[in-house]
């Protein structure tokens, strides 16, 4: 419409968390990073290093865990579903809390939103308590949580194991 501006809707910073303890979780998390890289409207940023931690409230085999930066068009409901979507081609299954899987991947921040709905919350509700969260979160964004948060989970078992 002739004199209208309208802003076009800009991309955002979006931090999503990987994980996975079951099969080959190393390939499953490299292969969750290349397929985000194929969503639309999505460009991978950057990817922390992988890191092993013991699970959180939860029992089975250690977690290869890492945080990607991505740049995203999606909207943060639609980045859910596309993330949840790779996770079952992954051969997710969710037969309890916190059941050991092939893959997790988290919205754990959305550009500086936050969000509140019945199917996602952002900032992710337990991102300030998990090691395997914020150790590589904070390689990625040094300085984004302070001292104390990081002392509050130093007693969680976690390995930077380095570069993929």
């Amino acid at each position: 419409m002739r004199g209208r501006v309208t802003d076009p809707v800009l991309p955002a910073l979006a931090w999503i968390g990987l994980g996975a303890n079951l099969g080959d979780a190393r390939a499953a998390l490299a292969g969750a990073v290349q397929a985000m890289a194929r969503l639309p409207g999505t460009d991978v940023l950057r990817v922390s290093s992988l890191y092993r931690s013991a699970p959180v409230d939860a029992t089975g085999p250690d977690y290869l865990n890492a945080v990607a930066a991505l740049r995203t068009a999606l909207a943060p409901q639609a980045l859910l579903q596309a993330l949840q979507a790779l996770e079952q081609a992954a051969g997710r299954e969710r037969p309890y809390r916190n059941a050991p899987r092939t893959l997790d991947l988290d919205v754990l921040l959305y550009g500086d939103q936050s969000i509140a709905t019945p199917t996602l919350t952002v900032p992710h509700p337990r991102l300030w308590e998990r090691a395997f969260v914020l150790r590589p979160l904070v390689e990625l964004r040094p300085g984004w949580a302070t001292p104390e948060q990081l002392q509050a989970v130093a007693g969680q078992r976690i390995e930077c194991l380095g570069a993929w």
